[in-house]
């Protein structure tokens, strides 16, 4: 563009030049024309070479005699002057269409504000061309509606959720629609999302309130999980103290009855031994003098032990008590002879004359 300006400047000083300068004008103007419509993904018409060079990611629809004749590939191609005209340039790269913020009413009568990027390509040339006029005005105002159309089917909080379901149903919806137009949308993105004040105030109440909700009931099962672990706690805490009382019973009579059974055979032990003693020379008579001094000593313990006293008749005669236990030990060797003849007949040893007493 600078060099055109140059050239213009140059040649506005004669005749030839202001006619070139015309000429120049008219290629500025359809070069302006050319770029303007290249940024928006097609451009329409361009000047034949004959020999042209078809860039790649491009396709070139060419009209003979005002009627469609082919699509030119991209590389090497040759047209016929005058009779060939390249009548639309489609980009066949993806294009990124920014769609104007718009108002959307929910199913629950919710106003949003809503705008997004769409995102498609030409998939073919022909029907791009031929089967709408502007393709990024049409598709732009197809976004729209479809849209509008899919978030008056939901309530708010289904658009929050599911936006990308959403944005899938819109693509889907614009993909049937816009097949005629041989535009293929991509994928369609909801940028932002503007509610009214009130209603972002009271979304805001609700979470808060959730969110506190969420607290207490956090803080009733903590409560609450205590309160079982402290019963669980007591419930085995007595289970054992339980269980070690029952043992220490258990053993306590384990340990009685141990006792029980000891002292019986030290006593049948004692027993054989007394019996064995009194089997032998003189032992009959030693019992009989061990059972008076016990007699004896009985008198002597019962005045220390208790403040009941068992006063003999002759306690003023000690000599006296002395005779009486003397009494019972001669009452016991009276008995001494019937005792020693049962003893001999019980004895095998002594039918045979194997032993003899005394």
């Amino acid at each position: 563009m600078a060099l055109v300006s140059s050239l213009k400047r140059s040649l506005n000083s004669s005749a030839f030049g202001r006619r070139s300068t015309t000429y120049l004008n008219s290629f500025d103007s359809f070069m302006n024309t050319a770029t303007l419509i290249q940024r928006r993904g097609a451009v329409r018409g361009k000047a034949n070479f004959v020999v042209n060079f078809v860039p790649q990611q491009e396709a070139w629809v060419v009209e003979r005699m005002g009627k469609f004749h082919s699509i030119l590939d991209p590389g090497f191609n040759i047209l016929l002057p005058f009779l060939d005209r390249i009548k639309y340039i489609q980009v066949l790269k993806e294009l990124a269409i920014e769609v104007p913020q718009q108002g959307a009413v929910t199913s629950d009568n919710v106003q949003l504000q809503i705008d997004g990027v769409l995102y498609l390509r030409v998939v073919d040339p022909y029907k791009a061309s031929y089967g709408v006029e502007d393709p990024e005005y049409a598709i732009t105002q197809l976004a729209q509606t479809t849209m509008r159309s899919e978030v008056g089917k939901i309530n708010l909080d289904t658009v929050f959720k599911e936006r990308e379901q959403l944005n899938i149903n819109i693509v889907e919806s614009i993909n049937k629609a816009a097949e005629p137009w041989g535009l293929q949308c991509m994928r369609y993105e909801i940028r932002d999302m503007t509610m009214p004040i009130k209603i972002q105030e009271a979304m805001q109440m609700q979470v808060e309130a959730e969110r506190r909700k969420r607290a207490a009931i956090l803080e009733s099962e903590g409560k609450r999980e205590a309160a079982i672990n402290i019963a669980e706690g007591e419930k085995r805490a007595r289970i054992l103290a339980s269980e070690a009382s029952m043992q220490e019973k258990i053993n306590e009579a384990k340990g009685k009855a141990e006792a029980i059974q000891i002292n019986a055979q030290a006593q049948a032990l004692s027993i054989k031994l007394v019996s064995e003693s009194l089997n032998k020379a003189g032992g009959y008579d030693a019992a009989a003098l061990s059972v008076a001094e016990k007699y004896v000593t009985a008198f002597g313990q019962i005045a220390k032990e208790t403040n009941t006293i068992i006063v003999p008749s002759d306690l003023a005669n000690a000599s006296g008590m002395v005779a009486q236990a003397m009494t019972v030990y001669n009452q016991l060797a009276k008995k001494k002879e019937p005792f020693m003849l049962s003893l001999k007949q019980s004895d095998p040893e002594t039918k045979d004359g194997g032993g003899k007493l005394s």
